[in-house]
């Protein structure tokens, strides 16, 4: 007789977690993200078919560091689920133990533009914060599915050694990238320079989320010539015209990247991701 396995219900934020704890959980677990990969995760649409999802969770995860405090909330009290309301074990903020970047040494008013006061939240993209993530995913899935712990491990070291192959194959395009100087569109590539050694030497929004002027513009593209960067990095959900212009007349080549899983249809995984990332990188280098 073959014994059935309570499948636990998983809902993540975005797709990249989503992605991380179907690694961890791996057939004990169901996952659903709550936004598409194409999409830019400060503004998701808080539709009441995405409150029917959370109804039905176990175990909510998410990126945290305010990402998605414009629309997360809301739902997560809109579900009526007690399991993952904040401070219920079904509710994980993957960013506990993130070495967070960007934290502001100031008191944030709206004149700084859309900051997160806690810190940058685009972290997920080094492979030393996939591991942070996957080994918290690991410890809350066994809290609450103690009879999976052994599948949990498994999974979990599996994962480990994949990224950990995965990382000396990516050397040798970490190396060609280091030093290089670069800017971004928003303020979201942070992590990755660090992970890489690539040097941000301006950024197209002049404040997170605030639209640049004429001005403003002008003295990135003089930045970016004076400095040498030869790319300008941005998200895949953004209108390139602007970005397009400054690249041009800076001399430099505009990237466009994916930031989440499923932001193209070969992207399937973290690792899928970050290679489609190092990809464009390392041509462009």
């Amino acid at each position: 007789m073959i014994a059935l396995i309570a499948v636990l219900h998983v809902v993540s934020s975005i797709q990249t977690l989503g992605s991380l704890a179907k690694e961890v959980g791996g057939d004990r677990i169901e996952v659903e993200s709550l936004a598409k990969g194409y999409q830019d995760p400060h503004f998701v649409e808080a539709k009441p078919n995405l409150m029917l999802v959370l109804n039905r969770a176990d175990l909510l995860v998410y990126v945290g560091l305010e990402l998605e405090i414009g629309w997360l909330p809301p739902l997560v009290l809109g579900s009526r689920n007690p399991k993952i309301q904040v401070g219920e074990p079904g509710n994980l903020d993957c960013s506990q133990q993130i070495p967070v970047l960007d934290v502001p040494t100031v008191r944030v008013t709206r004149a700084m533009g859309d900051i997160h006061p806690l810190g940058n939240p685009h972290y997920w993209l080094p492979p030393q914060n996939a591991r942070i993530i996957a080994r918290e995913i690991e410890e809350r899935l066994v809290l609450l599915d103690p009879d999976g712990r052994a599948a949990y491990q498994k999974n979990l070291a599996a994962f480990e050694a994949r990224v950990a192959r995965k990382e000396k194959e990516w050397g040798g395009i970490a190396a060609k990238l280091r030093g290089m100087k670069i800017a971004t569109y928003h303020k979201s590539w942070t992590y990755l320079s660090q992970w890489l050694g690539m040097e941000e030497i301006g950024y197209v929004e002049p404040k997170p989320g605030i639209p640049p002027d004429p001005q403003h513009l002008v003295r990135l593209i003089a930045a970016m010539k004076e400095e040498g960067a030869r790319l300008l990095l941005m998200e895949n959900f953004y209108n390139k015209s602007v970005a397009s212009l400054v690249a041009e007349k800076a001399g430099a080549k505009l990237l466009v990247l994916p930031t989440d899983v499923r932001a193209e249809p070969s992207i399937t995984d973290w690792v899928t991701l970050v290679e489609a990332v190092l990809k464009q990188l390392a041509a462009a280098a």
